[in-house]
């Protein structure tokens, strides 16, 4: 498989740049993408999974470790080093963005390093947010049950009608007070760890100051949602497993990997 450019069949009036940020400095899952899954390690998973994904005419992934590098070129990525003292996933995908061989894509998807099993339409939803319904930011969210509310590990998301975020958390949000059945759970929200930006929203996402909501939730996206940017989220059918964050979701998302790519090298 190769990181070579190619034509993507989706439409769009922007050239579409993947990014996927990597970094080892991981607390709850020491290693992270190094670790293996399906008998690879799970950066490259990711890589090659936006790869077939066809949405970007581009992908690269962006670290500082020279570790996650080498992995990476052996297998046919792009790979672009990046500074050390990123605050965010975000600004490491800014700062690869910015570089002169990547300013003639005029939209930019940051795909988490720890999301193996990421889909297309995700993906993709979250670019036409951007580039088909006008937000300067697009992401993607799930219909999710009841039980994340009460798991800090799981990020939620709550919006207003038109599909804007109004906030996300990782606190139980909606707070389902009233028990009203289906209409209840259907406010319940799971997000999906991508993004697509224009380049000038993002340029102005990292420029902003590290805003306190960010640094006590741990949630990068509500340093431009608190300074009024306007963040748009698509709701799009749940993946096979979220995030890899832990050693039990590790354990889970092996056994999955083996039922749906058994024999995959």
């Amino acid at each position: 498989m190769s990181g070579v450019p190619f034509a993507s069949s989706h439409a769009s009036d922007a050239a579409v740049l993947a990014v996927i940020p990597a970094r080892l400095g991981a607390t709850r899952l020491p290693r992270k993408p190094l670790r293996l899954l399906g008998g690879a390690p799970i950066v490259t998973r990711v890589w090659e999974r936006v790869v077939e994904s066809r949405v970007a005419q581009r992908v690269v992934v962006a670290t500082d470790s020279d570790e996650v590098a080498a992995v990476l070129r052996e297998r046919g990525a792009e790979v672009a080093m990046t500074r050390a003292d990123h605050p965010s996933g975000t600004d490491r995908v800014a700062e690869v963005a910015e570089r002169p061989e990547y300013r003639a894509y005029g939209i930019v998807v940051n795909v988490q390093g720890d999301e193996p099993f990421v889909r297309t339409d995700a993906i993709d939803a979250a670019v036409v947010m951007v580039t088909g319904r006008g937000f300067a930011i697009g992401t993607c969210a799930t219909a999710a049950p009841r039980e994340i509310l009460g798991n800090p590990d799981i990020v939620k998301v709550v919006c207003d009608d038109a599909g804007r975020a109004l906030y996300f958390s990782r606190a139980p949000i909606p707070w389902l007070r009233e028990d009203d059945g289906e209409r209840r759970d259907a406010l319940v929200r799971q997000h999906v760890g991508l993004y697509a930006c224009t380049r000038v929203a993002l340029q102005r996402w990292v420029a902003l100051p590290m805003h306190d909501l960010e640094r006590v939730e741990r949630l990068e996206q509500l340093r431009p949602l608190a300074a009024g940017m306007d963040i748009g989220v698509a709701v799009v059918a749940p993946g096979p497993l979220g995030g890899i964050d832990t050693e039990d979701d590790l354990t889970r998302a092996n056994a999955l990997w083996d039922d749906l790519y058994a024999g995959r090298p």
